[in-house]
């Protein structure tokens, strides 16, 4: 047996463990997060763009969700992996696993760029595009653009938890943090001084994504716990097989909610069409320019509650490996106290700051109908947060214990089933109003559910009698 890295994990007290990881690992979620929001509060406010670059971003945005999706299988499934082979003392299938996601991560990436460029209009056409013809130019022009850089996008994002499995959380933190800040300073002069619009805002978060990677690798050429050679980068199949299925939830995840935007653009569209307002050609964009950025509020939201639950892999993982159900189980405990928190602050600022959340994109140079169709977006579609914060954390944790069937099943339900169901359905009796419904009654069902595994898996990790198989999941025997 070789000597364990990162002991401290399995003596320091939970809580500091918490703000020590999670505290970091949100930061670089909520930058990460931003580089699109800040692209559609700069777009929201050129006059020049307006409410249909809001829309042509809202197309968009599902795509690069897809290319997420890749990245965090691979970074947070080979995070969970070797923070449990670090738990054990296994330092060889901790380096292996770090080199495996490293070569996997990049040839993912080109493969994704490769693809949306051939595919590019009838991807765009899939997620509701064609709302209007003006819309679907800008989306054209930001599609492109932001293609490029996915390669860049896709790296920096599955280093980031792998580096926080290191050790490391504030470079994960910083790496993303400076990326976000280049965007931040080059969106405004593309988009107003140089009136490059939706490719000004494009070239300038590519850019913001090439330098978090640039420092991603840097630091995999300084990593603590384990030693990369280039033996390493070559892939291990076995290896694979073993650490992609601890990221199959966050994949399953991100797919799904695609799924659900997919089927929410177009159902906007559709019963937009059919509404005396936005039937009207000058507002037929308006309701999912609006959607949109509610559903960029609720991404800042659960970049908060995925950050608080992802900075707990290593710690789980490691406890999990090195048999310490007990801390296990009071590190979830803490986390789904965490989550209800933020789930109840983010509702009241819904409930109370509808107006105000709007104001920041754009609605001074639009009609009213915007405004109070906003107003009714954030209070309708966003009314469980509580239920959609925990349910997240939920998904999260269950996979950083080695649950992986479980927390793939519910985050399936609420995704897919759920989610894509419910927004086919309930505007059939509804209409427009029918899509705000969707996401509260999603949240409510998946809660319900969840209650019961949560029970269950605090019980198991109570118990005093577990056989070595139960708390040392997906790793080979040391040889």
């Amino acid at each position: 047996m070789e000597q364990k890295a990162n002991s401290f994990l399995e003596t320091e007290r939970i809580g500091v463990l918490m703000r020590r990881y999670s505290v970091p690992c949100i930061i670089s979620l909520l930058v990460a997060a931003l580089y699109n929001i800040v692209d559609q509060l700069f777009i929201a406010n050129a006059a020049y763009l307006g409410s249909h670059g809001n829309a042509a971003n809202t197309a968009v945005f599902p795509l690069t969700v897809v290319a997420l999706a890749v990245a965090v299988m691979i970074g947070d499934g080979a995070c969970a992996f070797v923070s449990i082979a670090l738990g054990r003392g296994s330092r060889r299938d901790a380096a292996a696993t770090v080199g495996s996601a490293v070569t996997l991560s990049v040839l993912s990436g080109v493969a994704v760029m490769a693809l949306y460029l051939l595919f590019s209009d009838a991807l765009l056409k899939l997620f509701g595009a064609t709302v209007s013809e003006e819309t679907y130019r800008l989306a054209k022009e930001y599609f492109f653009w932001i293609t490029l850089g996915i390669p860049f996008y896709m790296f920096g994002q599955a280093m980031n938890p792998i580096i926080r499995s290191d050790g490391s959380p504030r470079f994960a933190m910083v790496s993303t943090l400076v990326g976000a800040l280049v965007n931040l300073v080059l969106d405004p002069v593309a988009i107003f001084l140089l009136h490059w619009g939706m490719m000004g805002a494009a070239v300038a978060t590519v850019l913001g994504q090439v330098v978090t990677a640039a420092l991603a690798v840097y630091y995999l050429r300084h990593m603590k716990s384990v030693t990369l050679t280039r033996r390493c980068f070559r892939p291990d199949g076995q290896l694979m097989r073993r650490f992609l299925p601890l990221g199959f939830t966050s994949l399953l995840s991100q797919l799904s909610l695609v799924a659900a935007m997919a089927a929410i653009n177009n159902m906007l569209r559709r019963y937009g069409g059919l509404d005396p307002v936005f039937s009207q050609a000058e507002y037929a964009q308006i309701p999912m320019a609006v959607v949109g950025i509610v559903m960029k509020f609720f991404q800042i939201v659960i970049s908060v509650a995925v950050g608080l639950a992802a900075g707990c892999i290593p710690v789980a993982g490691y406890n999990i490996g090195a048999g310490r159900r007990d801390r296990a189980r009071a590190l979830f405990l803490h986390l789904l106290a965490c989550e209800a928190i933020l789930g109840l602050a983010a509702l009241l600022v819904v409930e109370l700051m509808p107006r105000q959340l709007i104001a920041a994109f754009g609605a001074a140079n639009e009609s009213r109908y915007y405004t109070d169709f906003a107003v009714k977006s954030f209070r309708v579609y966003l009314c469980m947060m509580v239920l959609a914060t925990v349910n997240k954390g939920t998904f999260i944790y269950l996979q950083a214990i080695g649950k992986a069937l479980p927390s793939a099943l519910i985050s399936l339900m609420r995704e897919l089933v759920f989610g894509v169901g419910f927004a086919l359905l309930l505007p059939r009796f509804f209409g427009l109003d029918g899509v705000l419904y969707s996401m509260p009654v999603s949240d409510l069902l998946t809660g319900c559910i969840s209650a019961v595994v949560v029970l269950r898996v605090l019980r198991e990790l109570g118990g005093n009698d577990a056989r070595e198989s139960e708390v040392r999941p997906c790793l080979r025997p040391e040889t």
